[in-house]
């Protein structure tokens, strides 16, 4: 928590697109988080090099310093991801091997973490999002349980995610339940 008392909330988009559903959901995120929430959106996952052992030093790449830095300032993290091919993307993937290190410290160890998100399809990404959990699961930070947002992005039938009154009552519910996680 920071000095003010207010929670900050780190938030992290699997896609690069920029009118991408789930940017949209991630500006809904900033824009209904309670007034004691703050949240920062680390909008550089396209800039990080592939994880590569050889380059984590203690000299790493300028964007991997930026984003390591903004999950240790974070008291949670709020995951915001498509599905591609039935898994991950890639780009949030590479995110999640450099937030893991160093092994077993990570700046996201043991903090709350959720994974919402819209995909095409009927189940809205589910299979992304599970497979999300459990690599960051795996990679330090404590994934709540329950806390699980899948929008298949045909019921939006092409409107912003904020004209869904459900979306915007269930996305405000899991950042009030992820915030309330934080020791």
């Amino acid at each position: 928590m920071s000095e003010n008392g207010s929670s900050t909330v780190l938030v992290l988009v699997g896609s690069l697109r920029e009118a991408s559903v789930n940017r949209q959901l991630a500006e809904l995120a900033v824009e209904s988080a309670p007034a004691d929430v703050d949240v920062e959106w680390f909008d550089r996952l396209g800039e990080l090099p592939f994880y590569n052992e050889d380059i984590d030093t203690a000299d790493v790449p300028e964007p991997v310093a930026a984003l390591r830095t903004a999950a240790a300032r974070a008291d949670a993290a709020l995951v915001v991801t498509p599905e591609y091919n039935g898994t991950i993307p890639g780009v949030l993937k590479n995110a999640i091997d450099w937030l893991s290190r160093p092994y077993g410290d990570s700046a996201l160890k043991d903090k709350p973490l959720a994974v919402v998100g819209a995909a095409l399809g009927q189940y809205g990404g589910v299979w992304a999002h599970d497979e999300t959990r459990k690599s960051f699961g795996i990679a330090g930070p404590r994934v709540v349980d329950g806390l699980e947002l899948s929008i298949p992005t045909k019921t939006l039938d092409g409107k912003h995610p904020r004209e869904s009154d459900d979306v915007v009552a269930r996305l405000r519910d899991i950042l009030g339940k992820l915030v309330a996680e934080i020791d």
